[in-house]
């Protein structure tokens, strides 16, 4: 499971934003706007989205528990954030 905050006051269209990891499986938002100062869990497994909860439906798991990156893209392919865990790896960096 991986969590994205929203620290602004403004809601965020996610529409066909993405979140890869760094094997390239990618997830596209659809249809998914986060309200201020709210947070969304994603899951990669099977469920049932919620405004809380968005579920990647995959049979097995994305995220590396040992060592991974999620990268967020905004819709038109732009970085805008990624979070770093395990390994060498320093997470919450900002470009």
């Amino acid at each position: 499971m991986g969590e994205l905050t929203n620290t602004t006051r403004r809601a965020v269209n996610l529409d066909c934003w993405t979140l890869k990891d760094e094997d390239g499986r990618t997830y596209t938002f659809n249809h998914y706007r986060l309200d201020g100062r709210a947070t969304v869990r994603i899951y990669t497994g099977r469920g049932r989205d919620t405004d809380t909860d968005l579920y990647q439906d995959r049979r097995h798991y994305v995220w590396d528990n040992r060592s991974d990156t999620a990268t967020l893209r905004n819709d038109r392919g732009r970085f805008i954030d990624d979070e770093s865990w395990g390994g060498c790896h320093r997470g919450g960096n900002r470009h």
